[in-house]
């Protein structure tokens, strides 16, 4: 056995990737190969008796002494040993039943020989060499593929032959006789159809064409062989590529449309960036093709991501959007509904139509993007896993994905291989994604050789077992059957494979960039290549599948088709954001009141119920072994439940419970969500005796409720962030949260945080619920898992500082329908509860970055009664001081407003100093939207009192540059809100309330200016001196009423360009907030635990003092 593993060892080895099959065929070999062959027992056998004296009794003694040898050879006496060694035994024919990896000798065609003869060695050397030689194309056939239509990377191989590259450097040169010998051909190969054996030219010749011509096939390192043949079957058997006239004609008019429409951007739209796929059209029928077969299959909505690259093209002719809606784009219009846009190279679409060729409806969602390539890639997944739950798709048979890549972004963006990652985890897989990659074979002005280290681009997909199908772009015919395939191998396996498309790119980086600068040789090459369109049309007129007029006669339709649509577009005056929406939720916003929130308590027999089903064991609880700490918790649990009060984990639960009793479904994920990161949480109890067996609560609340999901992620934050975000956008009616181990590992899937949840309803129209829990809290934890960095989440709140907006009774609601997001730090079990809550209750959807603690999680005051959480209870934004401060105010001599888990630090130092009647404590539990009108209320109150904002993060962190800005214009300034400042307060289009518009005609002049313009208008002659330098810009413009912080702006509470209102009231009375805990700092905390305890007490000191 050790020289047979020697020598299959060596055919795997690296140095035998052209050499082995060469050193299988060298007659010189023949007696070691009998050695391998005996060593390996590999045998073949006869149905005659090789030996008279093997049979009955003896020959089965024979046989028995000799597989003993083979297992150990010390187990049998020297004499055995010494002969089984010399190869001189041939063990019994018909004394066992035929085994895996033999043959009869009558498989063999030996020329002739006597039957039932045993073969000579060079036969059975001949037979094995054959087969390695198949073998080797298979594993190997890729790298001497024609695949580069630019033929830069053309290997180099002898005498211009890729079957002499096998043998050439051992001196092998088979004789003609050879050639013409015939061959069994092995079951792992289907190159003979029906054929059982075939010539060895015939075999070299189909070989060749099949892996080394037009398609480079990487599948041997697949570890299923039942994959293996698949593949082998579908790119092997003959006359897989033949194409009827029909399908031709067919591609042909796809091509043709792709190619018209870049062509018809770059006629009229020459100097605009559109990121064409020029170079790369085969694109476009590949897509379509794919969706054809899938749909054939019975796949009914394909959502896709792709880059900017060939957007437009695919909007066009695969989703088939509107040809004037994407002209219209190019015109620079205003926008008639509300959000900033994007470039029209990021938008996305949602298309239902009917599939011409496969008479099925179909829908298709290209999902919206940021310019951060593969950013896209898990947003896609979670929509496609969200879109396959509602459809109750558990084997993705009715919904799949589509994923575009760059060839340089496939390879260098990590996010792509945690996305691949989550392809066959069970509460992330979409049951097998379609990768394209267009190859442009190069990066911006980055060649291959300079921006990866592996072979391929597509090398990241050999992990997950992915086949991988490369595929010269300038053959249509083949790149439409690497697409067939890769959709029949989705529908068959549910697994993703990965088309790789190796083109060109025609122009530079965009349109108006020069590629000669930096790669000259390649675009030279490129200047003198013909587009794949007239390659292939040149082909079929060759062939007489068409004629000149008919390949004309297409390309002038569909031109007529691209000037209709121009001449169309020509007559929109605005743009409609709407019109790219890529996930409609359809009925949701129809019949609400936009500014009406439902209740978010419940009734306390809910809670009890929910309480109680939380803190049982499984029904079986005698058979299910429960671990002995988590009985303590589920009794600790039904404690509480009995004196109804609820920590942090029995207010979550009652959150989730309460909804998923009303149907809406709850999807909690994220590192060690099921346990939660400080075992606290234990929404999955384990078995401790049976592997896998579990219990979740929360899953058997009622017969009749929605699913609940928690799910433990990879250990991932920008793809299973990206994944949630996708979810979140499926269904409004459903809460999905994302959870990280400790909040600043947010920072890791910062781009998704940046280009999708705090910018996607603006920039997309796209609204997502998502709820973001980030543990946030300073507790000697070190630098990290202190900060989630909530400063940075404040900081692209969209509120303006300087506006206090309109008082009413629907101040609240209108803010968080006016916000981009909504950032909280809860310090109540029930106000967490009614936060999630009110997530669902809202009219509209909003994410929701919640600060959550970490020792509050069990902390004895960090608990709330059933009566907050129960009907008539709500989300508090601010938590006034109900205590002896609040109840007598007028003698409260300091306000210490703060936020999150050091109120209860505050308290605790209050109360040590006997300071309960002297200090008022106020928790700002809703940070953005800021609420001014509670801020101002508070501030009203203690009149008399010194007001403080206190923190435990350092001053340049938490939420104090965030806050002191809004304190200032709460504080500031009360007066009468004119219609004009109201209606620029917002762009909401529902304000109903009513105010008499007071705004001259200059003010209205000036606010419909740009905001340029209005800073460097004329004088106005209503004030200044024209020949103060402070006012020479004129128009608003003053450089002490704008820049000078030494005086409060009359105008705090203004957007800027609005003037004061006649007869509106302004009052200055000069309070101001002062600040309260550590100074700045660059790390978020300090490693030392006892300089953390001594910052603390500082602060504690600082804020606890009259």
């Amino acid at each position: 056995m050790h020289r047979a593993h020697t020598a299959f060892s060596l055919a795997l080895s690296p140095m035998a990737h052209k050499n082995f099959a060469t050193w299988l065929l060298k007659s010189s070999s023949s007696q070691q190969m009998a050695k391998v062959t005996a060593a390996a027992a590999v045998r073949t056998y006869n149905s005659a008796a090789a030996e008279p004296f093997a049979n009955g009794s003896t020959a089965s003694y024979v046989e028995e002494m000799y597989n003993a040898w083979l297992r150990d050879p010390t187990s049998v006496h020297t004499s055995w040993n010494a002969y089984f060694r010399s190869n001189s035994y041939v063990s019994p024919p018909n004394l066992a039943p035929v085994q895996a990896n033999t043959l009869p000798l009558t498989a063999f065609n030996f020329g002739g020989a006597v039957a039932g003869a045993a073969p000579d060695s060079k036969t059975i050397d001949d037979h094995l060499a054959v087969q390695a030689i198949i073998r080797s194309y298979q594993i190997r056939g890729h790298n001497i593929a024609h695949l580069d239509p630019l033929e830069i990377n053309t290997p180099e191989l002898p005498g211009n032959s890729s079957t002499k590259s096998i043998y050439a450097n051992f001196s092998f040169e088979p004789s003609e006789q050879d050639m013409d010998r015939q061959f069994k051909l092995p079951s792992t190969t289907f190159i003979g159809g029906d054929e059982a054996s075939l010539p060895l030219k015939e075999i070299l010749n189909r070989l060749e064409n099949v892996y080394c011509n037009k398609i480079g096939v990487e599948f041997m390192f697949i570890n299923s062989l039942e994959q293996c043949n698949w593949i082998r079957k579908r790119f092997e058997t003959p006359g897989v590529l033949n194409f009827s006239p029909e399908e031709k004609r067919l591609i042909l008019a796809r091509l043709t449309r792709a190619t018209g429409f870049e062509a018809f951007l770059a006629k009229k739209y020459s100097s605009e960036k559109r990121f064409g796929l020029e170079g790369c059209e085969i694109m476009i029928p590949a897509l379509k093709e794919i969706i054809d077969v899938s749909t054939e299959l019975g796949v009914e909505s394909v959502i896709m991501g792709m880059p900017h690259r060939g957007r437009l093209n695919t909007l066009a002719n695969v989703c088939r959007k509107p040809l004037n809606q994407i002209f219209t784009q190019f015109a620079g219009l205003e926008a008639a509904d509300d959000g900033s846009g994007d470039v029209k190279y990021h938008l996305g679409t949602y298309i239902e139509r009917l599939n011409r060729v496969t008479n099925k409806n179909i829908r298709l969602a290209v999902v919206a993007n940021p310019s951060h390539l593969e950013a896209v890639d898990p947003v896609v997944q979670g929509k496609t896993r969200a879109e396959q739950f509602y459809r109750g798709d558990q084997e993705g048979k009715k919904v799949m994905s589509i994923l575009i890549h760059g060839d340089a972004a496939f390879c260098g963006q990590g996010v792509v291989y945690e996305t691949m990652h989550l392809s066959d985890l069970p509460d992330y897989t979409t049951h097998g994604t379609i990768h394209v990659v267009a190859n442009n074979q190069i990066g911006f002005t980055t060649d291959p050789r300079f921006s990866r280290s592996s072979p391929y681009c597509t090398d990241v997909a050999r992990v997950v077992n992915a086949p991988i199908f490369h595929v010269n772009a300038d053959d249509p015919e083949a790149v439409m059957h690497v697409c067939k395939v890769a959709a029949e191998w989705r529908a068959t396996f549910h697994k993703d494979c990965v088309i790789d498309l190796v083109g060109y790119r025609r122009n530079g980086h965009n349109e108006i960039d020069e590629p000669m600068f930096t790669q000259p040789l390649m675009y030279q090459k490129i200047r003198k290549h013909k587009n794949c369109l007239d390659l292939y049309a040149d082909k079929l007129i060759a062939e007489g599948t068409v004629t000149g007029e008919e390949v004309k006669s297409v390309a002038a339709k569909y031109e007529n088709i691209c000037e209709e649509a121009f001449a169309l577009a020509k007559t929109e005056t605005h743009v409609k954001y709407k019109d790219w929406l890529d996930s409609p939720w359809s009925g949701f916003f129809e019949g609400k009141d936009p500014l009406k929130v439902a209740p978010t308590g419940v009734k306390e027999e809910t809670l009890i119920h929910i309480g109680n089903r939380f803190s049982s064991p499984p029904p079986n609880a005698a058979e299910f072994v429960i671990h002995k700490g988590l009985l303590r918790v589920l009794a600790a649990r039904k404690a509480m439940v009995d004196e109804k009060v609820a920590d942090w984990a029995l207010g979550e639960a009652m959150a989730f419970g309460s909804l998923l009793k009303e149907g809406i479904h709850v999807r909690l994920s994220g590192q060690d969500v099921e346990r939660g990161t400080f075992s606290h949480r234990h929404h999955v109890l384990h078995h401790q005796l049976v592997d896998k067996a579990t219990y979740n609560s929360l899953q058997h609340m009622y017969p009749d409720q929605a699913p609940y999901s928690v799910s433990n992620s990879s250990l991932s934050e920008y793809a299973v962030l990206g994944f949630e975000h996708g979810y979140s956008m499926t269904n409004p009616n459903a809460l999905v949260l994302w959870e990280a181990q400790f909040g600043d590992f947010s920072n890791t899937a910062q781009s998704i945080i940046d280009q999708f949840i705090s910018s996607g309803q603006s920039k997309w129209v796209r609204q997502s619920g998502l709820v973001m829990l980030l543990p946030h809290g300073m507790e000697g934890m070190g630098p990290e898992h202190s900060s989630c960095r909530v400063e940075r989440f404040l900081q692209m709140s969209s509120d303006d500082p300087d506006y206090f907006p309109p008082e009413s009774d629907e101040f609240g609601v209108r803010q968080l329908h006016d916000i981009n997001w909504i950032v909280a730090n809860c310090t109540t079990p029930a106000n967490y509860y009614h936060i999630l809550r009110r997530q669902i209750a809202l009219p509209f959807r909003k994410p929701l970055i919640l600060c959550t603690p970490k020792s509050l999680l069990r902390h004895p005051e960090a608990k709330s009664p059933f009566s907050e959480m129960s009907e008539g209870s709500e989300f508090q934004r601010i938590i006034p001081d109900n205590g002896p401060a609040g109840q007598n105010a007028s003698n409260v001599k300091k306000v210490v407003f703060c936020s999150g888990r050091v109120y209860y630090d505050l308290t605790k130092t209050r109360k040590e100093k006997q300071l309960e009647s002297d200090i008022a404590i106020v928790r700002v539990e809703q940070i953005s939207p800021f609420p001014f009108d509670l801020v101002k209320e508070q501030a009203n109150l203690y009149k008399n009192a010194e007001l403080v904002w206190a923190q435990e993060e350092h001053k340049n962190q938490g939420s104090w540059t965030y806050v002191q800005p809004r304190f200032l214009t709460a504080l500031n300034h009360s007066r009468d809100v004119s219609q004009s400042d109201e209606q620029s307060s917002s762009t909401n289009t529902t304000t109903t309330t009513d105010h008499t518009n007071h705004e001259s005609d200059t003010d209205s002049d000036s606010k419909s200016k740009p905001w340029l313009s209005r800073m460097f208008a004329a004088p106005n002659s209503n004030g200044g001196d024209p020949k103060d330098p402070a006012q020479t810009l004129g128009g608003d413009f003053n450089a002490a009423k704008h820049f000078d912080l030494k005086n409060v702006r009359h105008d705090f509470n203004r957007p800027a360009g609005i003037a004061a209102a006649p007869g509106a009231r302004i009052a200055k009375t000069g309070r101001k907030i002062s600040y309260v805990g550590r100074a700045c700092g660059a790390s978020t905390a300090t490693g030392s635990k006892a300089q953390h305890i001594r910052e603390l007490n500082a602060l504690l000191n600082d804020a606890i003092s009259t």
